[in-house]
């Protein structure tokens, strides 16, 4: 029998690791029932293995996520199926394969040349500033959204403003009028580039992407004008916070960053264990589209499935001894992108934007170090698992 329901989302004892109530309930009663915030009911699932079949099995639908959302912020949740990413196949199969086209490792790599000029750039004004900064404001968020403008074509004078209303739509506990309000605003005011790339001839996102499939017909604009602000919004935020959180499990494990300052070809490996081992996606959602099982246990036609990254990426039958860093660890079975059809689509640009980031910023500030004690760093209350501030010096 499984246990009563418990309540969802639950705390965690470290934000890194998924709550002990859930890791312990995985031993025995591999999806576990549980209760949201609004009394609704649902099931969340704890097991490595079981976590993809449900990420991949197309018995589990992406439609109707809202109403799972694990948020108070269940407005923000529904508004979000204006995109792709939360439609089934074949719908999403034909716009996914639309954009992918944008995200190739070939054409991504063209965007290192910038991606580096950005980053030197940044680290430079950190240098020249003084000798402490908070890296979430003054090194990952400026990286992250330049990296992003220049990808998508979004006028980088702009990214305080649609930075503070892509935070106002992720907060788990928001009021709900604001987060609407901050909804439409971003896709008014992606519409109007949109309008505006129309003859351009840049290869930006928003100009080829208007040149490729609007012009031709192959997408309604509402439709790319979703792509496009989730896109933005996503990417920056999501990059941003993988950096920071990334400097901050480094600078708490002094022994294998000294071994990445002395090899920086370990530097890879290192990216797919911070991937692993921060999980930085809260929940994934999937809806079960007919009665089936899940690891013996019986769900029905419309009930909710919460997958947690964390669970399945620090599942000791995937990865041995799972709570500890190791940048050797075999990790490339990691779902920290998801799993499946919908797995994140700028997966290449994140990792090579990590790579760039923690690559310049170890060789050029050698005495980086916490500017506080680990356990004073704050950490973020919104569906990405991520330090909020990270205050440094050197």
């Amino acid at each position: 029998m499984p246990p009563s329901r418990i309540p969802f989302p639950t705390a965690r004892e470290h934000p890194l690791d998924p709550p002990a109530a859930q890791t312990e309930l995985r031993q025995t009663c591999p999806v576990v029932p549980v209760e949201l915030h609004d009394g609704q009911p649902a099931w969340l699932v704890t097991r490595y293995d079981d976590i993809r079949t449900v990420l991949s099995d197309d018995r589990f639908s992406s439609a109707g996520l809202w109403r799972f959302a694990g948020s108070a912020n269940r407005a923000a949740a529904e508004r979000a199926e204006t995109s792709f990413t939360v439609m089934d196949p074949p719908d999403h199969t034909h716009y996914r394969r639309l954009f992918t086209r944008y995200f190739t490792i070939r054409r991504v790599e063209t965007l290192r040349p910038r991606i580096q000029q950005i980053v030197d750039a940044t680290i430079d004004a950190l240098l020249a500033e003084a000798r402490d900064a908070d890296l979430v404001r003054d090194l990952a968020l400026p990286i992250a959204s330049q990296t992003m403008c220049s990808l998508v074509g979004v006028p980088y004078e702009d990214h305080d403003w649609y930075e503070a209303r892509a935070e106002v739509r992720s907060r788990m506990d928001g009021d709900p009028a604001e987060s609407e309000q901050a909804f439409q605003d971003l896709l008014a005011y992606m519409s109007g580039l949109v309008d505006q790339a129309h003859g351009g001839t840049g290869d930006d996102v928003i100009t080829a992407s208007v040149r490729d499939l609007l012009e031709p017909g192959l997408i309604a604009q509402e439709d790319l004008v979703a792509a496009l602000r989730l896109l933005l919004t996503a990417g920056h935020e999501t990059t941003a916070t993988m950096i920071a959180t990334g400097a901050y499990v480094l600078l708490t494990h002094p022994d294998q960053l000294a071994e990445l300052r002395r090899d920086p070809t370990l530097l890879p490996g290192a990216i797919e264990e911070l991937l692993r081992y921060i999980s930085m996606l809260f929940i994934l959602v999937r809806t079960a589209k007919e009665d089936t099982e899940v690891a013996g246990q019986p769900v029905c036609a419309g009930d909710g499935l919460i997958v947690g990254p964390a669970l399945a990426n620090k599942d000791p039958r995937a990865f041995p001894d799972p709570d500890r860093f190791d940048i050797h660890r075999d990790n490339r079975h990691h779902v920290a992108f998801g799993f499946g059809p919908h797995q994140c689509l700028g997966q290449p640009v994140a990792r090579l934007e990590l790579g760039i980031v923690l690559e310049t910023l170890l060789r050029r500030i050698p005495t980086l170090r916490l500017a506080v004690a680990a356990d004073e760093v704050p950490f973020k209350r919104t569906n990405l698992v991520g330090v909020a501030s990270l205050p440094v010096t050197w």
